[in-house]
C-alpha cells in the first residue's frame, strides 16, 4: 500500500514538495492545504483549514510548509492525528516550543524530519568525517533579493520568522553548527553578532556572527542578501592537515589535495522519513538535531533591530559596494567589521547561546 502523504503549505516553495511528493513510488498525495488558492491548481483534494485536511484525508505523513510561527500548532494537530512530520526550516521559533515539540512527538511515538536538504547529500557525509581535528571553521554566501521578496507574505522581513540568517540563509547557520558538532568541538556557547539591513524591515539581511563552541572551536558566518558577485553558500574548514571547502547548494567539495569537485548524490529528506517509517533506519535531520539551530535563532529575536546602511539602488535591488570583498575577509580572518574598522560597523550584540 502507498504511504499517504499531505502537504499543509502548498503554494510558495510547497510547490517543490509537490513535484517531489510525484515523483515518490509508494506515495499517494491525499490532499493538500493553504489559506490561499494554490497554484498550480490542486493535483489532490484542497482544504484551506489544515484540520480538515487530517479530519478528511487521514494522512500518514504530513509535510509542513507554512510560515515558521505556524509550525508548532500545526505540527501538535499533525501529531495528534497520529502522522509523522517533514517540518520545513525554521522548524520553530524558541527553545520553548523546540521542548514541547520534542514532548509531544515522545510521548505520540512519532517521527520528525527537518528541512534541511543539504545534510542528506553524499558531499556532506565526505566533509563531516573529515572535520576532527578543525581548529577554525567559516561559513560564506552573497545572494540578492529584490523589492518583491519582502512583500511576498505579510511576515516578510518580520522579528521572529524571518532574516538572513534564520530563514533565507539557514542553510549556511545550520552546516555551519553541524560542522562544528561533527568537528567533536562540543555545544555552540556563545554568540557575537552585527546585523544590517538596507531596507526598512526589521530583520537583517547581511550579518556577521561568531559563534564560540565548547571546545574553543571558532565559527564566522557571514552572509547577504544584498551581495554583489554570487556566493551560493560555502562552508570552509581550516586544520593541520590544510583546508577544506563545501559548497554546500551545489555538493562540490575541495579537500587539502584536491580542487572544488562534484561529488553526486543526495537523499531527499522526505525518502529517508519514509525509509525511517519502513526500516526504523535513523533520521538524517531529526527535531532533536537543530536544538542549536534554535538557539542561535531565540538569540537573534532578543537581539536589537538590525544597524541600516545606505546601499547602492538598481531597480528593485539593492547592493552594498565592496560587501563580498568584506564577507571573504571576514571569514578569512575571524573578526566581524567592528575589529577591523569598517567605518559603518555597528558594536557587536554579545551573548551566551540558551541550552535546550
Amino acid at each position: 500500500m502507498p504511504t499517504r502523504v499531505a502537504l499543509i503549505g502548498a503554494n510558495g516553495h510547497g510547490r517543490w514538495h509537490r513535484r517531489l511528493i510525484a515523483s515518490l513510488p509508494d506515495v499517494e498525495l491525499v490532499g493538500l492545504a493553504d489559506v490561499q488558492p494554490i497554484d498550480p491548481p490542486p493535483d489532490a483534494p484542497a482544504f484551506t483549514d489544515h484540520r480538515e485536511l487530517l479530519t478528511a484525508t487521514r494522512p500518514e505523513v504530513v509535510v509542513i510548509c507554512t510560515p515558521p510561527h505556524t509550525h508548532l500548532p500545526i505540527a501538535l494537530d499533525a501529531l495528534d492525528a497520529g502522522c509523522d512530520l517533514l517540518l520545513e526550516k525554521p522548524p520553530v521559533t524558541s527553545l520553548a516550543e523546540h521542548e514541547t515539540l520534542l514532548d509531544a512527538l515522545k510521548s505520540s511515538g512519532r517521527s520528525c524530519q527537518v528541512g534541511f536538504q543539504a545534510l542528506g547529500s553524499v558531499a556532506w557525509a565526505r566533509f563531516r568525517s573529515l572535520l576532527p581535528g578543525a581548529t577554525s571553521l567559516s561559513a560564506v554566501a552573497s545572494w540578492k533579493r529584490d523589492d518583491a521578496y519582502y512583500a511576498r507574505s505579510p511576515w516578510a522581513g518580520r522579528r521572529m520568522v524571518d532574516g538572513a540568517l534564520i530563514n533565507p540563509l539557514a542553510h549556511a547557520v545550520m552546516q555551519a553548527l553541524a560542522s562544528g558538532t561533527a568537528a567533536g568541538a562540543g555545544r555552540p556557547r556563545r554568540l557575537e553578532v552585527e546585523r544590517y539591513r538596507v531596507r526598512e524591515i526589521e530583520v537583517e539581511d547581511t550579518a556577521f556572527a561568531r559563534v564560540t563552541f565548547e571546545s574553543g572551536l571558532p565559527l564566522l558566518i557571514a552572509v547577504t542578501l544584498a551581495g554583489e558577485d554570487f556566493i551560493a553558500g560555502e562552508i570552509e574548514a581550516r586544520g593541520r592537515e590544510g583546508r577544506m571547502l563545501l559548497e554546500y547548494p551545489t555538493d562540490r567539495l575541495a579537500l587539502p589535495d584536491s580542487p572544488l569537485t562534484e561529488v553526486p548524490g543526495r537523499t531527499d529528506l522526505l525518502s529517508d522519513l519514509l525509509r525511517h517509517r519502513a526500516e526504523g533506519t535513523p533520521l538524517l535531520v531529526p527535531l532533536e538535531s537543530t536544538a542549536d539551530f534554535t538557539a542561535v535563532l531565540q538569540t537573534l529575536t532578543e537581539a536589537p533591530e538590525p544597524q541600516f546602511l545606505e546601499a547602492r539602488i538598481d531597480g528593485p535591488h539593492r547592493t552594498i559596494p565592496g560587501i563580498n570583498a568584506l564577507l571573504r575577509r571576514a571569514a578569512s580572518t575571524l573578526t566581524l567589521p567592528s575589529e577591523m574598522g569598517v567605518p559603518w560597523a555597528t558594536k557587536p550584540y554579545r551573548r551566551r547561546l540558551p541550552t535546550a
